[in-house]
């Protein structure tokens, strides 16, 4: 018998265990029930906004230096910012886990956060932080 999970209990959840979301938790729990070493929004990363000065906290920065954003909804500043930061450090290996890569990054378009991710040089996947990714070799 299917039942539907209701969606306020399982944020009221993460936002209890230290998280903003339901995915993250969920990811904090297979990185931790699979022995990887990773560090939650330690990282504090330096951007200008074209008009101001920022700074982006990523979810998850794994020990070999990749960082690890999770999103359910991926929203228009997100994307803008991504592209900045991407554009002004370059050397940073920034992935995505969609709570689904295949929906849209708007109402009416044919786009989808994973076409976005192609088009704009992202690794991602959906759902949960591939164990692969922290056994990948750090980048010098």
């Amino acid at each position: 018998m299917a039942y539907k999970v209701n969606k306020s209990s399982v944020r009221a959840k993460a936002i209890a265990n230290g998280y903003r979301s339901g995915l993250e938790d969920r990811n904090v729990e297979h990185l931790n029930k699979n022995g990887v070493k990773y560090t939650y929004e330690t990282t504090k990363i330096k951007w200008i906004d074209p008009a101001k000065n920022r700074t982006y906290t990523p979810d998850f920065v794994l020990e070999n230096g990749i960082i690890v954003e999770t999103k359910g909804r991926f929203l228009p500043k997100d994307r803008q910012r991504h592209v900045q930061v991407k554009k002004q450090h370059p050397d940073l290996d920034i992935r995505f886990v969609f709570q689904n890569s295949r929906d849209k990054i708007n109402k009416g378009s044919k786009t989808t956060y994973g076409a976005w991710c192609d088009k704009n040089g992202f690794t991602y996947t959906d759902k949960i932080i591939p164990v692969e990714w922290a056994e990948e070799e750090k980048k010098q």
